[in-house]
């Protein structure tokens, strides 16, 4: 059995109160409430019980909760045993109304959310419900960045090699197999990616720089937050945001021997509807630098971490299919640590909803 929603049994006390004790002269029964509710159509007694019980109630309809409302309202209703128009209430109960109305509603909107466990179950940002399939695409590293094993002419070829962001890769290839196992789940190079492969469920990862895909998309989608080349950082590009009307730039942490040891990178993960197909998802897990990849794609594959960080976008989210968190990757040792979006400073900036340093 699952449980109930503490607000649905918050909201089954108010209306049993209500009956029972808004007026402590007259004796108002479940029958009588039944029929002063329902007017000309048929209520019945067992169904105010539902609604009123204190250990199984059952969530009342939206116009019952406002019949409920302007009952009680106005010791009127009492005296005609039916609801009264609202345009004949004094003004003193014409407050009371409104008073009552929003106890109620609020309570009743608070029932029909699911609670943060609920949320947690369903929600998982890497699980697919469709057939998809999914596409990840990495950037090609330049040339002059690879090693002689990512030379198709060496015997010990190794295509992998020739991707950036590895790290990143591998953890969510594996991740995406394990939560969609009947889905067909590609990764490709930016160079390599046909046109059907960006009707799929896509997932970039990386940043502007080797990865063209990045930018052609994030283009088309308009997203709030854009990378941008910035001298002070000669190895990525920063992340730029409006905050309060002023651009802000989002800039990585170095030690005190410069920038020879990052200390602090700033990773990006969105969620929005693919532009080439709008029912499939289009997910970007970037970084001013690979750390930031990583560390915004282990924020959902972490399994001390992930779930926390779901109740995060589960509650910070809940009305929009479109997100978008920048955070702060901590680096120790030269790792990128889980970014814990609960922990405070940890998100930089999200929209919906702004700067939250």
């Amino acid at each position: 059995m699952q449980p109930v929603p503490p607000a649905l049994l918050e909201l089954a006390q108010r209306l049993r109160q209500l009956r029972q004790q808004r007026w402590p002269d007259v004796r108002l029964t479940q029958a009588t409430l039944a029929q002063a509710l329902g007017g000309e159509e048929s209520l019945s007694a067992a169904t105010i019980s539902s609604w009123e019980s204190p250990t199984a109630p059952k969530l009342p309809p939206r116009d019952r909760i406002l019949a409920y409302a302007r009952f009680f309202a106005t010791r009127g209703s009492v005296e005609a045993q039916a609801l009264l128009p609202l345009d004949s209430f004094t003004e003193e109960e014409r407050a009371a109304y409104d008073v009552l109305e929003a106890d109620l509603m609020g309570l009743r909107e608070a029932a029909r959310k699911p609670s943060l466990s609920e949320e947690v179950a369903v929600r998982r940002s890497w699980h697919f419900p469709d057939a998809g399939p999914a596409t990840l695409v990495c950037a090609q590293l330049p040339a002059e960045e690879m090693v002689s094993l990512a030379n198709p002419a060496d015997p010990n070829y190794t295509e992998l090699l020739s991707y950036a962001d590895l790290d990143a890769l591998v953890e969510l290839h594996g991740h995406i197999r394990a939560e969609n196992p009947t889905m067909q789940v590609y990764y490709k190079s930016s160079s390599n990616v046909a046109p059907d492969d960006l009707s799929s469920h896509v997932i970039l990862l990386g940043g502007i720089a080797w990865n063209e895909m990045t930018e052609r998309l994030t283009e088309m989608t308009n997203l709030p937050v854009r990378q941008i080349v910035d001298p002070s950082v000669t190895s990525g590009e920063v992340f730029v945001a409006t905050v309060d009307g002023q651009e802000q730039k989002f800039l990585p942490t170095w030690g005190s021997t410069g920038q020879r040891e990052l200390r602090e990178d700033v990773g990006l993960l969105a969620r929005v509807p693919n532009p080439l197909n709008s029912s499939r998802t289009l997910t970007i897990c970037n970084g001013i630098h690979s750390r930031g990849v990583l560390g915004a794609v282990r924020c959902l594959t972490d399994a001390r971490l992930r779930d926390s960080n779901e109740r995060y976008i589960a509650t910070s989210f809940s009305s929009s299919r479109s997100f978008i968190i920048l955070m702060r990757v901590q680096v120790i040792e030269g790792k990128a640590m889980t970014p814990d979006f609960n922990s405070p400073g940890s998100v930089l900036y999200q929209w919906p909803g702004g700067d939250r340093r």
